[in-house]
């Protein structure tokens, strides 16, 4: 990757030019008082009467209503929310911001943090199935505020007495709060190794926890963003259902104030319930400009079956960008979507297979702007002790691994052993280490996690050839609990050390395990299947496929506990076939392993 300095941002002058947050070596380094506010401040008074966000309410009679907000505009709801959190919260003070997904959200956000708060990104109670996370991180946070919707109010204040908090939060109803309300706003200086906000983890592998964000973090890894994946051109947008108390989503809401874009919203909902929204959105895009957009494997496989265009219908994908990330990256998902909206313009090299984590802001790898998204095959038995060995791709032990690229400007990423926190060489696979400007320097409120989360210190880089090479001598990493392994230079994320099942000393990568299971029975519903393990062996929860409610499960069951012993050699000790939706899933929609587990040993999923 290119690491000079001959990137620029020059179409609108008092904007920040790229070139600012780089230096002579051509590292991401911001400038003296540049932060996340700062930037909006510049939009607003350069580019102040262009649209900062658009917001597609598709709640109304009609089919969308399009809500927008200038950058003059968010400036001063930012001023008249945060005059009004100043009143009841102090400096420093947690701001939970649970409010439905919309421009009043993005507003309360950006608000808490110019007043000099904490943020903390989270939703309304009116989220199905998710109370428990909800409950958990208002515990840890603790915050003296919190921001909703005239809307949302009454179940956020049946939500907040259930807790039975010492002092109960302020709640401040965000679109009560007149404009005029600015004029009381006391400006707060803000450093850059402030605390933004508080980013609470999704829980697919434990309890939600809370990452604490700083503005540098914030800002470094948008520039590091806006860097890999070539989004330099100002004509470049954002388009996203994503959940904005999600890393990704906000992500979504970040990198246009870097440079005075915008970035048009939908609710999760919305997608969900017609996922053609997504590409509709796109496509309106598309015929402005460049336009860039993130989701899951899910959503892409979802929106191939069900998001298609009707017949007839004009839209062109061709200025699309496409990241791909939050899980494991699925090749089929890839192709499977490619294949569908290829007629409708969409480029072989759109889809962006990426990788990232909240504790490092979020975003970290990702593949060359003009590359195509690819994959290996590597034998499943070299795997399960840790090598990555290539084999040919109709091998009957061959495992799909798509490349997830190269790691971002001024962003260092190791492969370790967990054990003896040596680096390993390449091809073999070990746990990802982080390093970088982008790094969250700790949990809130947990010393001896966030030590041994972010304070790992590496004990024997490689020497010639250390992917360590330019990091501080004396640096500390982030053990990810990731799994990876580099190939000719692009990192491959196998799996997370949480998920292992491990056998008889070998490591088996449970989403290889649920690929066979899907393919094992047209009773399993494509995609919809959990594998861990339990004090008596191997478990193996999946949904039903549509039409097999009533079937009987006995044929399908004998068939995946023969695929699963051919291709793995795993004997499973039981396997339970649910109705379709009884799978817990993450607020971001992976599968919640570690939820599914808790729930079949508390008997929920019955006896087949």
């Amino acid at each position: 990757m290119d690491r000079g300095t001959g990137h620029g941002l020059v179409e609108h002058d008092g904007l920040l030019q790229i070139e600012e947050c780089l230096d002579s070596r051509g590292d991401v380094v911001l400038p003296p008082g540049v932060n996340l506010i700062s930037l909006i401040d510049r939009n607003i008074a350069n580019v102040g009467d262009e649209v900062a966000y658009r917001y597609l309410d598709y709640t109304g009679s009609s089919d969308v209503r399009a809500v927008e907000l200038t950058w003059t505009q968010l400036g001063r709801r930012m001023r008249a929310i945060g005059a009004r959190l100043q009143q009841v919260s102090s400096r420093g003070d947690r701001v939970a911001i649970l409010a439905p997904q919309g421009l009043d959200y993005i507003a309360g956000f950006f608000a808490a943090i110019k007043a000099g708060m904490i943020a903390v990104p989270l939703f309304a109670p009116e989220l199905q199935g998710h109370a428990e996370r909800l409950e958990t991180a208002l515990r840890d946070a603790r915050p003296s505020s919190v921001v909703t919707t005239t809307a949302a109010a009454e179940a956020v204040r049946a939500s907040l007495a259930k807790l039975e908090f010492a002092r109960s939060p302020h709640v401040v109803i965000i679109d009560e709060i007149p404009d005029a309300a600015e004029d009381a706003f006391v400006p707060v200086d803000i450093d850059v190794d402030d605390v933004s906000h508080l980013q609470y983890t999704s829980g697919s592998t434990r309890p939600p926890v809370g990452i604490e964000i700083t503005h540098r973090a914030v800002g470094t890894n948008l520039i590091q963003m806006i860097l890999s994946i070539d989004l330099l051109d100002r004509n470049t947008h954002g388009v996203s259902w994503l959940p904005l108390y999600h890393d990704m989503g906000l992500s979504m809401i970040g990198f246009p104030a870097v440079y005075g874009g915008h970035s048009t919203l939908l609710s999760p909902t919305a997608f969900i319930r017609r996922p053609q929204r997504w590409i509709h959105a796109l496509a309106a895009g598309s015929r402005r400009g460049r336009v860039v957009t993130a989701a899951p494997n899910f959503a892409y496989e979802y929106t191939a079956q069900r998001g298609l265009p009707t017949a007839g219908e004009d839209l062109d994908l061709s200025n699309v960008v496409m990241i791909i990330g939050s899980e494991p990256v699925s090749m089929d998902a890839i192709a499977t979507f490619n294949a569908a909206f290829a007629p409708y313009g969409l480029s072989p090299t759109a889809i962006k297979p990426s990788y990232g984590i909240a504790e490092a802001t979020l975003f970290v790898s990702t593949i060359a702007p003009a590359a195509r998204a690819t994959a290996v095959h590597l034998d499943r038995d070299q795997l399960a002790v840790g090598r990555a060995v290539r084999v040919d791709a109709d091998a009957t032990s061959a495992v799909a691994q798509v490349s997830c690229g190269q790691i971002a400007h001024s962003q260092w990423a190791v492969i370790v052993d967990p054990d003896s926190h040596g680096e390993l060489p390449d091809a073999r696979v070990g746990e990802i280490w982080l390093h970088g400007n982008n790094v969250a320097p700790r949990y809130w409120g947990r010393p001896e996690d966030s030590r041994l989360t972010f304070g790992a210190k590496l004990r024997s880089p490689r020497g010639v050839g250390s992917h360590a090479d330019g990091a501080p001598i004396d640096a500390t990493w982030l053990r990810t609990g990731d799994l990876g392994v580099y190939l000719d230079g692009e990192l491959y994320v196998t799996g997370r050390l949480a998920d292992l099942v491990v056998i008889d000393g070998r490591q088996h990568y449970p989403q290889d395990v649920e690929s066979t299971t899907s393919a094992a029975s047209p009773m399993v519903r494509q995609g919809y299947a959990a594998a861990f393990s339990t004090d008596g062996g191997v478990v193996i929860v999946a949904e039903r496929a549509s039409g097999t409610r009533r079937a009987d499960p006995a044929a399908a069951i004998d068939a995946i506990r023969a695929a699963v012993s051919d291709q793995h050699g795993l004997s499973v000790a039981d396997v339970r076939l649910v109705p379709a939706g009884a799978l817990p899933r993450t607020t971001s929609g992976k599968l919640a392993r570690l939820a599914c587990r808790s729930a079949y040993l508390r008997g929920e999923f019955g006896s087949r």
